[in-house]
């Protein structure tokens, strides 16, 4: 069952004109976050570089909250362009600017229009942990085995 919480929203003097992350469909996890760049002025991203694009949109999430930035699947597949930082997470007490980290591994320039959809916002329910120290662990079939151990 899916949960709804509000969340306010404000529009930055950049951001003003572009619509709200939306969902694209009923049972969509993430909504589409927009390119706050100028019109006149497109981000030109080229190939192996990266840039913080801004969204011009602050939020207030609820305490217990965090908001989880995601590349989207398309840009990666076409272009080669995704978040270099994934997720990238805004914690519930952050109140700046939502930006997204891309960085382009596509072999030609990428450019970045205003209004272009750059990365995904899922908001997630977060669960805080309390560590405790301990002399060992229990155990499992698994044990110590790292990277790649499971797929022998």
């Amino acid at each position: 069952m899916t949960q709804t919480i509000s969340i306010d929203v404000q529009i930055l003097p950049h951001g003003e004109g572009l619509p709200l992350p939306a969902y694209q469909t009923a049972h969509a996890a993430g909504m589409d976050l927009l390119a706050a760049v100028p019109a006149e002025a497109p981000l030109v991203l080229a190939s192996g570089r990266h840039a913080m694009v801004p969204t011009g949109l602050s939020i207030a999430l609820p305490d217990g909250y965090e908001a989880q930035v995601r590349p989207r699947s398309g840009l990666a597949a076409r272009h080669g362009v995704t978040v270099l930082n994934a997720p990238g997470t805004v914690d519930a007490d952050y109140r700046g600017e939502i930006c997204v980290l891309l960085i382009n591994h596509g072999m030609a320039p990428f450019t970045i229009n205003r209004g272009e959809r750059i990365a995904q916002l899922v908001i997630a329910s977060v669960v805080r942990a309390e560590l405790r120290a301990a002399t060992t662990l229990s155990t499992t079939v698994r044990g110590s085995g790292g990277f790649g151990s499971t797929g022998r």
